[in-house]
């Protein structure tokens, strides 16, 4: 008796293992199936289209997140602030998705203004705009290049125009406010610009002569544009983050290169010798904007 007990047990133990790996395709009936299929392949390219899909699934997720404006704030609440100009080193590890090989942040501000999403401006003050024929000539290096015909071996004068590459953008350039809210009792930062930076060298010698702002762009009026693009993620690919969530969470890595004064100093011009002395005093505000807030609470 006991081992017809133990027989059936086994019997039916085989018998839902074989119903649980049966294809959920074997479940559905008629139009339910013809269903699923449609669903399939309307998630991927036809050949017609150019191509599959380079995925295993088609991912729309926040593509319509719509971004918040700031918060409201009233100048009677703001006690206290302070302007910080920031460098971001793409060299530094925590920078690298600023040079993403396909899409680097140059690149979508650059086309950002191209298609006149955004305005750029000559100052980091928002006030002088460029237009879009002086963008053009500032990305793009025009040079002459000596031909010769292989028929009539006539000497030519060529012009050729090269854009700037974005993988030569090695920094990017920021300003920001710092601020103590009073409503909140909160400090924060808001980003107000930023700004590419073109390493420019002597034609001769190659020596280094000083970092070059290219244009800025006033950030707040970019950032819901920015929402749109995907920062890569290099632990998860299916997480990606995005460039403005990026610039919210400060999730980059930069040193202090000025903060605002009544003589218009940077560090550079108060240490010119020493750039460990300049990494000191950005250390010191840096101290400073930490321990302001930390004394208003502090008894």
């Amino acid at each position: 008796m006991n081992a017809l007990k133990v027989f059936n047990f086994l019997f039916l133990l085989m018998a839902s293992t074989c119903l649980i790996g049966q294809d959920d395709d074997f479940f559905l009936q008629g139009d339910e199936k013809d269903t699923k299929e449609d669903v399939m392949e309307s998630s991927e390219f036809s050949e017609d289209d150019g191509g599959y899909l380079d995925d295993i699934v088609m991912r729309t997720a926040g593509e319509d997140l719509r971004v918040l404006d700031y918060a409201p704030l009233e100048e009677i609440d703001v006690v206290w602030q302070r302007r910080i100009w920031r460098v971001i080193d793409l060299r530094e590890k925590m920078n690298q998705p600023f040079k993403n090989e396909e899409r680097p942040l140059f690149t979508i501000l650059n086309e950002l203004a191209n298609n006149g999403d955004i305005k750029v401006f000559k100052d980091e003050n928002f006030k002088e705009a460029m237009g879009a024929d002086e963008l053009t000539s500032l990305l793009n290096r025009v040079d002459t290049v000596t031909v010769y015909d292989p028929e009539t071996y006539e000497e030519k004068i060529e012009i050729t125009e090269s854009p700037l590459n974005p993988h030569d953008i090695k920094r990017f350039r920021v300003k920001e406010v710092w601020y103590f809210d009073k409503k909140h009792s909160v400090m924060k930062s808001r980003i107000l610009g930023i700004s590419p930076i073109q390493d420019v060298f002597d034609e001769e010698t190659g020596v280094f002569k000083y970092p070059l702002p290219l244009f800025w762009v006033y950030y707040p009026k970019a950032r819901k544009y920015l929402a749109r693009e995907y920062v890569p993620n290099d632990f998860n690919d299916v997480a990606p983050m995005k460039w403005d969530k990026l610039f919210e969470d400060r999730f980059f890595a930069s040193y202090i290169v000025a903060a605002s004064n009544s003589l218009g100093l940077r560090l550079q011009d108060i240490h010119p010798d020493s750039k460990y002395d300049q990494l000191l005093e950005a250390e010191k505000i840096k101290q400073d904007l930490f321990n302001f807030e930390h004394d208003l609470w502090t008894y």
